[in-house]
C-alpha cells in the first residue's frame, strides 16, 4: 500500500470494519475481488489493491502485524516513516543546493495541533504518529500530515540539484486567504529559472483542464490559482517574477511524468510526478526561460533581502 496517511487501509479497500471477524473479512475479500476483477468489468489497479490488502490482513499473523503498525510488510512500524526523520549521514560527496527554511515544519506543527485538538481536551496523545490514531482521524487532519510528508520529500529531491541552485522552504505569505496555509512551500532559483513549487498529496489523481488542476480529491480547490497568488506575493517585493509554477504530487496521482497546463502571467503551469521533479528542473521546465549567471546572482540577492519564513 502507498505510504501515505491518505491511503486507504486494507479494511477500507475491502469495505469491512477493522474489528470484523475472520469469516466476515474473508467474505469481504471475495466480494471485493469479484467486483474488481478485470474480467468482470473491474479495474486492474483496484484488483491489485484488493490482493495487496488481503496480504496485509488476510492471516491472523499479518493482521496482528498491520494493526500494530507494521503495515506494508515493513520491518519497522509504519509510523516511523510518518514521524520526523532523524538526520542521516551523507553518503554522497557532491555539493548540494543551498537551502534555507524548514520544509514541512509549519505543516507538521499544524498537524500536531489538529490531532491533539481532535483527540480531546485533557487527553494525552503519547504518539501523534501512531498508525491507529492517524487512520482513525478525519481526512482533513490526515491530509495535513500527508502534505508535511510531501514537502519533506520534495525538499530531499531539490537538495540534489547541486550548488548552482538555491532553494527556500516555507516562505511566509498570507496570499492564500483564510483556511489555507500562510506560506509558499518552496521557491527554487537556478540557471533553469525561478520556480515556485507546491508539494501536495490529495490522495487521488489530478490532471489539467483549461489551465487548472481538477480531480475528485480536490473538492473544489484551485491549486494553480492559489500557487500563482502565493508566488506573486513572495516575488513581487524583490521585483522579480517566477518563470514556472509547479505542483508536485505522488507518482501514482499523475497520469504522465510531466504535464504542462498553460501559463499564468508568463509563468509555465506544470504538474509533475515526485520522482521526475529534480530532473525536470535540471533539464528546464518546458515554457520556462533560462537565466544567465548574472541574472541568477542578482535575483538571489533581491530574494534574500525580502524573503521571510513561516
Amino acid at each position: 500500500m502507498p505510504d501515505s496517511p491518505l491511503s486507504d487501509s486494507p479494511y477500507e479497500v475491502l469495505d469491512v470494519s477493522s474489528d470484523a471477524d475472520a469469516a466476515a473479512l474473508r467474505l469481504a475479500y471475495r466480494r471485493a475481488l469479484r467486483h474488481a476483477h478485470p474480467d468482470t468489468g473491474g479495474d486492474a489497479t483496484r484488483f491489485h489493491a484488493v490482493q495487496r490488502a488481503w496480504e496485509l490482513v488476510g492471516t491472523p499473523e499479518a493482521r496482528a502485524a498491520f494493526d500494530r503498525g507494521a503495515g506494508g510488510g515493513m520491518a519497522e512500524p509504519q509510523h516511523e516513516a510518518w514521524a520526523p526523520a532523524a538526520p542521516r549521514p551523507r553518503r554522497d560527496s557532491r555539493p548540494m543546493a543551498r537551502a534555507y527554511g524548514h520544509p514541512g515544519g509549519w505543516t507538521r506543527e499544524r498537524y500536531l495541533d489538529l490531532i491533539r485538538e481532535w483527540a480531546g481536551r485533557g487527553v494525552t496523545v503519547d504518539d501523534p504518529y501512531d498508525p491507529s490514531l492517524v487512520r482513525s482521524a478525519p481526512r482533513d487532519i490526515r491530509h495535513v500530515l500527508a502534505d508535511a510528508l510531501a514537502e519533506e520529500e520534495t525538499a530531499r529531491a531539490l537538495a540534489t540539484l547541486g550548488i548552482a541552485y538555491t532553494v527556500w522552504h516555507d516562505i511566509a505569505t498570507d496570499a492564500g486567504g483564510p483556511g489555507f496555509p500562510p506560506k509558499l512551500d518552496h521557491l527554487v532559483l537556478g540557471p533553469t529559472g525561478l520556480i515556485a513549487i507546491q508539494s501536495e498529496d490529495w490522495g487521488g489523481p489530478v490532471a489539467f483542464k483549461r489551465g487548472e488542476l481538477i480531480g475528485e480529491a480536490l473538492a473544489g480547490e484551485r491549486p494553480i490559482r492559489l500557487l500563482a497568488a502565493r508566488a506573486k506575493a513572495v516575488t513581487r517585493p524583490a521585483r522579480v517574477k517566477p518563470t514556472a509554477l509547479v505542483v508536485v504530487v505522488p507518482d501514482e496521482d499523475a497520469s504522465v511524468p510531466l504535464e504542462v497546463g498553460g501559463s499564468v502571467r508568463g509563468a509555465a503551469a506544470v504538474l509533475v510526478r515526485r520522482s521526475r521533479l529534480a530532473s525536470a528542473i535540471r533539464e528546464g521546465i518546458p515554457g520556462s526561460p533560462v537565466l544567465g549567471g548574472a541574472d541568477v546572482m542578482e535575483i538571489r540577492a533581491r530574494l534574500q533581502a525580502t524573503i521571510r519564513f513561516a
